[in-house]
């Protein structure tokens, strides 16, 4: 008996070493351990898309691909309920999100962010023919938008009183402005740039006027230590080209915002 009480006394205190060794382990020691980095993104080109063999591309994707080789790591990309994002941060369903995130105060309160690496704005989607009537914020009042549900277009239309249709991403929106179940959409400008106009699957669709000007950064868990690492990352990427090279893949290097080390 007294042989089974002191090997149940030293499985305590061994599970007991393992739950200190989980709590003050780093961010960056949970992935490295564990070997992948978890991506949550959604469907956004050109940042986070599908090619033709299913596999994530865009700008942010393929960053995220070369962030997971400076750690040493492998990345899986996990399309997310943008709307849930901090949910599934806090919950370690993922490990970050990336995926043109606006740096909005509720974000940064939230999350542990990179610095900005891209600039942005939320542009109104409408059909191209209606266009000219629709140039001033004035002119949208009588407008139902389709929005991302959580994301900073959702909020612009919201500051403004305007009504609108939360759906689940930005794809979506414009697929309600295109089938005329949503009479304009707003979304990213990086986006609208990719998807509509002349030469896109969005030919009669058109943007028009900006609502806000605004900053994409990489948000991780709150006091996690990945972010000073992608900063140090991002960095070092700007400095050896390779930042601006697969900006220019994308076609979003008017975008990119210069990475300075911190004095």
């Amino acid at each position: 008996m007294k042989k089974m009480m002191v090997m149940l006394l030293a499985l305590v205190l061994a599970l007991g070493m393992c739950t200190v060794y989980a709590e003050d382990a780093s961010d960056k020691q949970y992935v490295l351990d564990k070997g992948v980095l978890v991506v949550g993104i959604t469907d956004f080109a050109p940042m986070d898309y599908k090619d033709a063999d299913g596999n994530w591309i865009g700008f942010d994707a393929d960053l995220a691909n070369a962030f997971g080789e400076y750690l040493g790591v492998k990345v899986e990309f996990v399309e997310i309920d943008w709307d849930n994002k901090i949910l599934e941060l806090d919950a370690k369903a993922v490990d970050c999100i990336w995926n043109g995130m606006t740096l909005t105060d509720a974000v940064k309160a939230a999350m542990e962010t990179s610095n900005p690496y891209m600039n942005n704005a939320q542009v109104v989607v409408v059909a191209a023919d209606k266009a000219a009537d629709y140039q001033t914020v004035e002119s949208l009042k009588d407008l139902t938008f389709a929005v991302e549900a959580g994301s900073a277009g959702e909020a612009e239309v919201n500051a403004l009183g305007l009504a609108n249709n939360p759906v689940l991403a930005q794809a979506d929106a414009l697929m309600e402005v295109a089938a005329g179940t949503s009479d304009a959409a707003v979304i990213d400008a990086l986006m609208a740039a990719a998807m509509v106009g002349e030469g896109t699957s969005y030919e009669n669709l058109t943007y028009t006027i900006g609502l806000n000007s605004e900053e994409y950064g990489v948000g991780f868990r709150k006091g996690s230590d990945l972010a000073a690492e992608l900063n140090a990352f991002l960095v070092a990427k700007y400095e050896d080209g390779t930042l601006m090279q697969i900006a220019e893949t994308y076609k979003v290097q008017a975008a990119v915002i210069p990475q300075v080390a911190a004095e």
